[in-house]
């Protein structure tokens, strides 16, 4: 089955549609040519209304973690965007959105992903992508596990998710900016 065709079926799902306050809309951008993979958690409410994957806040960051402007990271034929849920799961009680929605992962990922055979690294953003990709090799904490991060290389390479509180993280965390981000951005640049 062709690439085409799968995210057809992506786009046309509907299997957890009652569970969504916004009703499905998968968001994810996949070229067959994409040699650059992010997986993230969910999209949020800005990017379900625009239905482009990383179109907010939390995107402009991890643009600038990526020293990659807007037309090199949304240029499907480098970078493929694949979320661990496709679709907006709503709000949490604390604020924070939901997690992504179990379904998605186990479903559509590997479908997808052996359609991507020019993929040399992938980016797991946030502790849902870290459990699922990483598994027991993971650490016990998010923090320690992108302190680890070369332990992952190549073909992963695990960050906290970019959202306000990676802020906040980035404070108590002055490695992340000062040891990470150089070694991201190198990995980065000679893909794209």
């Amino acid at each position: 089955m062709s690439l085409k065709r799968i995210l057809r079926e992506v786009r046309a799902c509907r299997i957890c549609e009652t569970e969504l306050p916004l009703g499905p809309r998968p968001v994810l951008q996949l070229a067959s040519t994409a040699r650059l993979l992010i997986i993230g958690q969910a999209p949020g409410r800005k990017v379900h209304q625009s239905g482009i994957p990383w179109n907010d806040a939390s995107g402009d960051r991890l643009r600038d973690w990526l020293k990659l402007d807007r037309s090199a990271f949304f240029d499907e034929a480098r970078v493929a965007i694949l979320p661990m849920g496709f679709c907006y799961p709503g709000a949490g009680e604390n604020g924070a959105d939901k997690p992504p929605r179990p379904e998605c992962a186990p479903r559509w990922h590997e479908r997808l992903l052996k359609r991507l055979p020019d993929l040399q690294l992938t980016l797991l953003v946030g502790q849902y992508a870290h459990r699922h990709y990483l598994g027991t090799g993971r650490k016990t904490a998010m923090t320690e596990t992108v302190r680890a991060y070369s332990q992952h290389g190549p073909q992963f390479f695990p960050l906290p998710h970019p959202s306000w509180r990676s802020a906040i993280w980035m404070q108590k965390h002055p490695w992340f900016e000062e040891a990470v981000i150089p070694e991201l951005r190198k990995a980065v640049r000679k893909l794209i």
